[in-house]
């Protein structure tokens, strides 16, 4: 476990043990854990849809005491069902193209900040802050210095908590699968740091949310238009235009402290990376660059960015290299088999196409293996090359993520419900960052990504940082 999750770079072993033992390899955990790697593709999409697997409950436990009760990652079955359906109204493609606006006004405050440094810059402290903003303004309707120093100073203490792994902390998530649901619901109340601001970050969160609900509805009952550009109102929405059943003021409130946590970080980080393999490669930053001022020059105002077909063969590529959760563990809730895209040899010699699993299994989806298999994305699948999207040689195969077939967004019915949200502010950052900066790296150790709670990149000193040179050229 200590090759799997702390090695540095991450994959380290991991990749090595995909090349020696193929797609699907057992191992033991801590205390003699049984475990299952999977990164064959057609075992991956039957796991994720299979209603035979759901979340581990280290991960269900500590969404629900992060999060509470009432959030859509803790729901199941019927419940999510009926939160992801009336959440959906503000993450459809139409809905999301709306929040254009914002992530235009949160790109540009990005590039007032770096415009005044003038030696390397650790980015990280830069993009934290503005992807926070970015959610705050497109879901909420208000800007993050209207949620309250309290409430914004504790969102920095849970990211903080959640930037940090350790042997410790692998035992401890060992011991925590065998801990009895009651005992994660009354750990909130216990004394230690991390349960301090879990229990903060839900008392904020209803409290902010309840405000800016009531704000909401009292407009609306005073006959004063509201206005349509931020999921809340679109919730609160009393006359939908598309019939869709309007949440209760519960079902929204409940939803805050998920998405001001979710949506922040994993974005901030595939931005850093970016950035980071645009410094490395820097011919083709500086291609990626001609096509956004080829673009905006046709229409500053209003860019196609699906029509961009370098900007969205990087993002892919920076997508596919670092998901953000690159070995989530699911959990067999009953005697099942996995059925395999290839068949494999066992220790006995036997062709098997099917793995037979039993109640309590915990299987690892290995996404970062699986974007990594020369089968799926072509010849050097370790190496940052975005031409491998536009010369047609990855082969897509089944349908198994939402976009392009990754699984950095996850997939089946647990799919990530703002996917196209962090599709679309990645591409308005990135075109107004790389159409104004050049980035290089500076001299020194290069940081590294680590396993986290999330793939973060790591300097040597262990701290979550990217520093890099920027010079303005527009």
């Amino acid at each position: 476990m200590r090759q799997l999750i702390l090695s540095s770079p991450y994959g380290a072993h991991e990749f090595k043990w995909l090349d020696v033992y193929g797609t699907v390899y057992a191992l033991k955990g801590c205390f003699g854990q049984d475990r299952l790697m999977v990164a064959d593709p057609h075992a991956l999409q039957h796991n994720l849809n299979s209603p035979k697997f759901g979340r581990a409950p280290i991960l269900d436990n500590t969404a629900s005491l992060l999060f509470g009760e009432g959030s859509v990652i803790t729901a199941s079955g019927s419940e999510h069902r009926r939160l992801r359906s009336a959440l959906n109204v503000g993450f459809t493609a139409a809905a999301v193209r709306g929040y254009e606006p914002v992530f235009k006004r949160v790109a540009e405050k990005i590039v007032d900040q770096l415009k005044g440094f003038f030696t390397a810059t650790d980015v990280c402290p830069v993009f934290s802050p503005a992807t926070l903003e970015a959610i705050s303004q497109a879901i909420l309707g208000h800007p993050t210095q209207e949620l309250g120093e309290d409430f914004v100073a504790n969102n920095i203490e849970i990211v903080k908590l959640t930037a940090s792994q350790s042997e410790t902390h692998i035992l401890a998530d060992a011991i925590g699968s065998y801990l009895a649901t009651w005992v994660w619901r009354a750990a909130i109340y216990m004394p230690t740091t991390g349960a301090a601001v879990a229990r903060k970050e839900r008392s904020f969160a209803t409290q902010v949310g309840g405000r800016i609900v009531q704000e909401k509805i009292d407009a609306a009952k005073q006959g004063l238009e509201m206005p349509d550009n931020d999921l809340f109102s679109l919730l609160l929405n009393p006359n939908p235009s598309d019939n869709t059943k309007t949440p209760s003021v519960e079902d929204v409130i409940a939803q805050i402290a998920l998405i001001l946590i979710a949506g922040q970080e994993t974005t901030a980080n595939a931005l850093a990376f970016g950035l980071l393999e645009l410094a490395r490669h820097r011919k083709f930053q500086d291609e990626l660059r001609a096509e956004i001022h080829s673009n905006r020059g046709a229409n500053a105002t209003n860019m196609a960015y699906e029509n961009m077909p370098l900007l969205n063969a990087f993002l892919k590529e920076t997508l596919r290299l670092y998901p953000a959760v690159p070995q989530p563990d699911r959990i067999a809730l009953e005697d099942t088999a996995i059925p395999l895209g290839e068949s494999i040899t066992t220790l006995k010699g036997e062709r098997i196409s099917r793995i037979p699993v039993r109640k309590g299994q915990l299987v690892t989806l290995a996404i970062a293996s699986y974007q990594r298999l020369a089968s799926r994305w072509g010849v050097n699948p370790d190496e940052f090359n975005p031409f491998r999207w536009l010369d047609g040689k990855t082969n897509q195969g089944d349908a198994v993520g939402p976009y392009a077939n990754l699984l950095s967004f996850l997939g089946g019915p647990k799919i990530c419900l703002g996917w196209r949200f962090a599709v679309l502010e990645m591409q308005v950052i990135f075109c107004e960052l790389v159409g104004k900066f050049a980035f290089a790296e500076p001299d020194g150790e290069p940081p590294q990504p680590r396993l986290m709670t999330a793939l973060l990149p790591m300097n040597s000193k262990g701290e979550r940082a990217l520093p890099l040179c920027i010079t303005r050229v527009l």
